[in-house]
Formats: structure tokens, sequence, C-alpha cells
């Protein structure tokens, strides 16, 4: 699934060709993704100018006069800036088209991210709930602390809860959770402020270079351009079961985790 620096990489990219911009027409081939794309969300943005391209989370949001359009990617999908010419493939789903001609293609073969449209978008049932973004002032080593007293839950799981903090994906759970040397599996409350702070300092460092690098190589990601992240060759734990840890050369071991893959160094993190 594309996690925050696929999507934050994803409205860097496209954010030049709508901000700012009138939309021309929003087509719709297949409305069935997750949830049915509005029957009138043509017609809402026919017309209607892109003030702000932001993104809260994973979900991209196309702010207009009179609300906004909430767009999650799902498990595979990307919006990616097209030429005319170019031909429509199989899973484009929807195309945005601009005033000026610019062409924005919505590709999903899974068909479960969503297009969604809100009058008032911070009160969606999608959004309203959400953490502080990993970025933002008030992602702090103290609220994680704060926030962790008395929790059993295992630390990776913890810092995984979109309503503790938005977009720590499990690939740079595993990364972020290796550099600050806390064990994934650690209970969330055992852990002190001190570590807190420096798990909050690599979170905030991994992500940004993530985002810097383009997101992480994925199966099924690409970018606006089509072109897949390359962060993945910097990746110190993920994906690296069995092979040698590159701070102490130990065999780097594996478990499951809420269902999701977990991978660190029994020696590098307690």
């Amino acid at each position: 699934m594309p996690e925050l620096p696929e999507v934050e990489t994803t409205r860097q990219g496209i954010r030049p060709c709508c901000e700012g911009k009138a939309v021309r027409q929003l087509r719709v081939f297949e409305p069935r993704l997750r949830w049915p794309v509005p029957d009138d969300l043509p017609q809402r943005l026919e017309g209607a100018t892109i003030h702000a391209l932001k993104r809260r989370g994973k979900y991209l949001l196309l702010i207009v006069d009179e609300g906004a359009v909430l767009v999650h990617l799902g498990m595979s999908g990307s919006v990616r800036v097209v030429t005319e010419s170019e031909p429509r493939r199989t899973h484009d789903h929807l195309e945005l088209e601009m005033e000026d001609g610019a062409l924005l293609r919505y590709h999903d073969p899974r068909r479960f991210g969503c297009w969604l449209w809100s009058d008032q978008w911070e009160q969606h049932p999608l959004i309203r709930h959400l953490g502080p973004e990993p970025l933002s002032p008030e992602f702090t080593g103290e609220y994680l602390y704060r926030l962790s007293r008395g929790r059993q839950v295992p630390v990776k799981s913890f810092l995984m809860d979109s309503k503790t903090v938005v977009g720590v994906g499990n690939i740079y759970a595993n990364e972020s959770l290796f550099k600050a040397g806390i064990l994934p599996g650690r209970a969330a409350g055992r852990i002190g402020l001190d570590r807190y702070k420096r798990l909050v300092t690599h979170v905030r460092d991994t992500l940004s270079t993530a985002i810097t690098q383009g997101g992480t190589t994925l199966r099924d990601f690409v970018n606006s351009s089509g072109q897949p992240g390359y962060f993945a060759q910097s990746l110190q734990v993920y994906g690296r079961e069995g092979q040698p840890c590159r701070l102490c050369n130990r065999p780097l071991s594996q478990s499951r985790l809420g269902q999701r893959t977990t991978v660190f160094c029994r020696h590098c993190q307690r």
C-alpha cells in the first residue's frame, strides 16, 4: 500500500498541474471503487477552481469553494500526469482535465481507493479521528510518552495506529524503530520519555528522507510521473529478514505483529 511518503510525493508531483486552476471536466470511467464515486461529483467539480491540494494522512484533498474531494490511493492506486495522446489503460478509472488541458489520471487495479465529496472535510468520518501529522510540531516525544502510559499494545502497533499519529505505515515503522533501537514488540507503556524522543526524531528523519527520494519502491506504486520511488535502496531492515544487520552483522529476525511482517535486530533493539 502506498504510505505517507508516496502520497506526499504524488501531491508534490501533481500540485503544479491543478492548484489554482479551474476544472474543465472530471470523467469517471469506473465508479465502483472501495466506495462508489458520487454520481454528482463531475457536476460539482466542473468549472470549480482547486484552491489548494492538501494531504491529511494518506488522503489527498482537492479543496474547492464548496468543499473538497477526498482521494485515497488504496492498495495499488496512483494519480499521474499524462498527455492527451497517451492512451487510457485498463485500470485508469478517473480522469481530471484542467482548464489549460493538463490531465490527471487515477489508476487503481484493485479498486480499493476512493474519490469522495465532503462539504466539511475536516469533519468527514475518515478524517476527523486521525492523530497528528508525523512532521508537525504536535508530534513529539512527550506526546507519545503521555499517550502510551498504561498501554500494553506493542509499540509498533501503537505507532502504526492512525489515532496515535497518521501515516507511519509498516515499512517506516520497521525502519524508525530499528534506528531508535527499540524492539517492535515491547509494550508501548514500558518505553521511557527519552526513548520516545529518539523515536520521534527517527520517524521524522525517515519519512523526510523517503519523501525527498520519491517514496519506497513497492510492487505496485509509481509516483505522479509513472516512475517508482527509490527509498528502498536505503532500507535498513524491512524486507531484509535473515540478512546481516548493518550495525552488528548478526542475522535480522522476523515476526508477525498485528498481521504485519516485522523485521528487527535482537541485538541492536531492546
